[in-house]
């Protein structure tokens, strides 16, 4: 191996947290591989990389390509041998990666849902016909409009720290952003309610993170190996998966989150649920649906055929949604 691992990934505060976990994490690995041989381990490096969609902060990401702004910079420096690894957050990811890249490890899922922050600390039931919430997602606009149509998503761009000072000087009356970001940077302590699947159906993969490598890069793959947890990668491949039938970007509102649920059925030891939607732009028509299936056949299955067990899921949800009257949405979009 060589000499130097080099992690690449965003500037952004919270996307140096991430890689910065994902170091250390595999230096845990890297200290146990060479136990014998310590003197021979690997130095790892974090290079930071500017993408488009660091660039462009006076725009919403519907306006200016969606989804992959945030990653392709980062994935041209990992094809050119540049990087070794990349660190992304998994709801920004494309639902197709491009040739010769692979996700080399989904670790353990972080809070996967998103939070109300309020002026006030008012749920999202208390606040004031008219108030102003900042979302930089048409997926929340839209959930939002449905939910309350009373109040007005406005589009908010920037970092964390940016968007809490728009809020604290009155520019909006309230701010969604991923629990998952605020939880890994200590301020879960600004949230005023956490909005689970049932209010607001999260992003794909929001929560997790990717850790994307060379599919012909086998001795970094045995490494992130390591790091893959399997109780979050199946829920995961199954959401994205619906997101590719959807051929979903940030420019429709396109939602879908799994989890396992444990039964006390011996004969089904462990269940995932998938709940995907579909939305209009204005929040008036939404299509949601949800399934539950058993994962006890594919326990012992290699890991190959387990994702394309979870993929399988993620592709029938999304037929069941587009019979429903999804498809329908997804052309009057285009």
């Amino acid at each position: 191996m060589t000499k130097t691992i080099k992690i690449g990934t965003r500037g952004s505060q919270l996307a140096l947290w991430q890689a910065n976990w994902v170091k250390s994490e595999i230096e845990k690995i890297l200290d146990g591989l060479y136990s014998s041989n310590p003197v021979s381990i690997p130095k790892i490096e974090i290079v930071k990389i500017k993408t488009t969609g660091d660039q462009i902060t006076d725009r919403p990401l519907s306006m200016v390509g969606g989804k992959g702004l945030f990653v392709k910079e980062i994935e041209q420096q990992l094809l050119d041998g540049q990087i070794d690894i990349a660190v992304h957050s998994m709801k920004d990811m494309p639902a197709v990666l491009p040739d010769g890249l692979i996700v080399g490890a989904t670790p353990v899922r972080a809070n996967p849902f998103d939070v109300i922050i309020s002026r006030g600390n008012l749920p999202l039931d208390r606040l004031p016909s008219g108030a102003k919430i900042g979302t930089s997602s048409l997926r929340r606009a839209s959930q939002i409009k449905h939910s309350r149509p009373d109040i007005n998503p406005i589009s908010i761009r920037g970092n964390l720290d940016t968007r809490l000072k728009k809020l604290d000087t009155g520019e909006y009356d309230a701010i969604i952003l991923a629990a998952a970001g605020l939880i890994r940077l200590g301020m879960s302590e600004r949230v005023t309610q956490y909005l689970d699947e049932d209010t607001m159906v999260p992003a794909v993969g929001q929560g997790a993170l990717c850790i994307e490598s060379r599919q012909n890069d086998e001795k970094i793959s045995h490494i992130l190996a390591k790091l893959d947890d399997l109780t979050t990668r199946l829920p995961v491949e199954a959401e994205r998966a619906f997101l590719k039938k959807m051929e979903g970007s940030c420019h429709i509102p396109v939602a879908c989150f799994g989890k396992f649920i444990n039964t006390t059925d011996r004969a089904l030891s462990s269940k995932l649920t998938l709940t995907g939607l579909v939305a209009s732009e204005d929040g008036a028509k939404i299509i949601k649906e949800s399934a539950v299936h058993s994962m006890d056949k594919i326990a012992d299955k290699e890991l190959s055929e387990q994702l394309k067990f979870a993929q399988n899921i993620g592709n029938e949800l999304a037929d069941q949604l587009l019979n429903k009257g999804a498809k329908e949405i997804l052309e009057s979009l285009k």
